[in-house]
């Protein structure tokens, strides 16, 4: 596979390779054998029930953390071979970036912070970094996944300077500021390309923004202008379609083009070179940078802050703040394993180990589990 590879991606033979060192495989190269075991992985499943902007029980065809992550692949690798890149490891990295994410979406992951503010805090990418590393019960010979030093530094897109002194090798580009390896960028801009884009579809799809309020965003105008000038008489999901797909080949071709240039310019000869070149490599223009954060905040403001969302994250907060006080007064009431664990790691860091076994056990629920869970605790009419 190295042969098709441009020089600057990430090379199976110079990787820094897995923390337990293992045999390589014989039919697939590293990295698709990462991206084949977070595929086969608990977690993954989970987030097909898991938040993206809507709860899994308010429709079945709004997108999930599972929908969302494949939509990112797909988007990464179409990049990834536009620019030379490794695609397995942009795809890994792409399926497992929400791995760690609570139920609820952002919501769930703020109130989880919250609850874990006096025990060091709670970082979905983190979380995620945890997921693969440890919390994963797979293999005979280790906990986790065991997966490649590139994929997980991608897995780690945000990283607070506190708790990157802690993981070594892994935490130094927060603390020197240099930047991941091209295909941990590239996995960035794509998770930004879809999220942006199947939130428009999404929104669009729950009644909560129209397309005439959409057509104040210039990236949405640009296509909208166009589809109506060649098909006036479009209407449904085939003009929102139509225009969506259109939006993402927009974006999806301005990142091609201007990474393309930004490679070329600076020239690094090796994956590490381009690591330290100074500057993100993989990105839009400006341009389409500043329009595509100009639908960002247009959805922020009209979507994620609608009302009807708010009352759900609302009630998405409290589910998750009383789980995590009742799981904390009494860790009995976990399932037989999650106890064990509060209470190993209780002996050996105190009311903070309690407190991180009991926001394992959170960040891993699905929606519905959650609010199950929720039932059984504080409806005394609900089934045990």
């Amino acid at each position: 596979m190295s042969e098709t590879l441009a020089c600057w991606a990430s090379h199976d033979a110079a990787s820094r390779g897995r923390v337990r060192p293992e045999a390589p495989p014989l039919y697939r190269s590293e990295y698709q054998r990462d991206r084949d075991r977070i595929i086969h992985s608990t977690a993954f499943r989970r987030l097909v029930y898991k938040t993206q902007v809507f709860v899994n029980h308010e429709g079945d065809l709004y997108r999930t953390r599972l929908t969302h992550s494949l939509e990112v692949a797909q988007i990464a690798r179409t990049i990834a071979g536009a620019l030379g890149l490794n695609s397995y490891l942009a795809e890994a990295i792409c399926l497992a970036h929400d791995l760690g994410h609570t139920p609820f979406g952002h919501a769930g992951q703020e109130a989880l912070n919250r609850c874990m503010a006096d025990y060091g805090g709670f970082e979905h990418n983190l979380q995620s970094l945890r997921v693969v590393d440890e919390l994963e019960e797979k293999y005979a010979e280790f906990p986790g996944l065991n997966l490649m030093f590139e994929t997980r530094e991608g897995i780690l897109k945000h990283c607070s300077r506190r708790n990157a002194a802690t993981l070594g090798e892994l935490g130094r580009r927060f603390l020197e500021g240099f930047e991941p390896c091209l295909e941990a960028q590239l996995a960035n801009v794509a998770d930004e390309i879809a999220y942006n884009n199947h939130d428009v579809d999404d929104g669009l799809r729950s009644g909560l923004i129209t397309v005439e309020e959409l057509a104040e965003a210039h990236l949405f105008r640009e296509q909208y202008d166009i589809v109506r000038d060649r098909w006036p008489d479009l209407a449904g999901r085939r003009l929102v379609h139509e225009i969506v797909r259109r939006m993402i080949g927009r974006v999806v071709e301005d990142a091609i083009v201007t990474s393309r240039v930004a490679l070329e310019t600076a020239g690094p000869e090796s994956a590490e070179a381009a690591r330290h070149a100074g500057e993100r490599l993989v990105r839009f223009s400006p341009e389409v940078g500043a329009a595509h954060l100009e639908l960002k905040r247009f959805l922020r403001e009209r979507l994620y802050r609608h009302n009807r969302v708010i009352r759900m994250t609302t009630k998405a907060k409290r589910t998750v703040a009383d789980l995590f006080g009742a799981f904390m007064e009494e860790p009995r009431l976990m399932p037989e394993g999650h106890d064990h664990e509060a209470a190993r790691m209780e002996a050996l860091q105190g009311p903070g180990g309690r407190a991180r076994a009991v926001a394992d056990y959170i960040a891993g629920m699905t929606d519905r589990f959650a609010i199950l869970e929720h039932s059984r605790l504080f409806d005394p009419s609900a089934l045990v």
